[in-house]
């Protein structure tokens, strides 16, 4: 089972991820992260620090992390029968990029281009954990640290989570992010526990 969690910068998904690995699943776990920590991960890395950096060339810097990541960690542990968990996913791709390249002129819907770009690398996760907070607070936590955390952006991103979640209402599972996080990280485990 592959389970995913979701939401934008701010809304406590890395903090929720690393407490997962403190508790008992009763599965064996993969616990894997997007951008990953290959050179890949570091070129897309490289890409999210530089303001000037080319959206189109980052969104394939992003899918071929990705394509790399189902290949060397998620498809493996998914045949040796493990829970796999990953702090962001394809989702983040869809959201992210597709905020990005919103305006671009020779793009007509940026998140499906992006969800078209991406179809071939990826695997659907089987279960969407996605922590909801308003894009201002999600901005003022993340710290505005780079062009992705400001709220103006956020609330792009937040847009297309809402259209991906419209479009899949069964994957996916809204968890209030606002309230506090070890009662975000309770609802968590208790989701995962429920379907596992």
């Amino acid at each position: 089972m592959l389970v995913t969690l979701e939401g934008i910068d701010g809304s406590g998904k890395t903090s929720a991820w690393e407490a997962l690995g403190d508790v008992s699943l009763d599965a064996e776990t993969t616990f894997t992260r997007e951008p990953t920590d290959s050179w890949y991960g570091e070129a897309v890395a490289r890409s999210i620090s530089d303001d000037g950096a080319d959206s189109l060339a980052e969104l394939f810097l992003y899918t071929a992390d990705h394509a790399h990541h189902l290949s060397s960690v998620i498809r493996p542990a998914l045949q040796q029968g493990e829970l796999v968990v990953s702090d962001r996913y394809s989702d983040s791709r869809y959201a992210y990029q597709g905020a990005t390249l919103a305006d671009h002129p020779r793009i007509e819907d940026a998140l499906s281009f992006v969800q078209r770009i991406h179809e071939p690398w990826t695997r659907p996760p089987d279960l969407t954990l996605y922590l909801d907070v308003d894009p201002e607070v999600g901005a003022k936590r993340a710290g505005t640290t780079n062009k992705f955390e400001q709220a103006a952006y956020l609330q792009r991103v937040a847009d297309n989570y809402e259209r991906l979640i419209a479009a899949e209402p069964d994957r996916f599972v809204r968890i209030d992010a606002e309230q506090p996080q070890e009662d975000v990280q309770q609802a968590i485990v208790e989701e995962l526990r429920q379907r596992l």
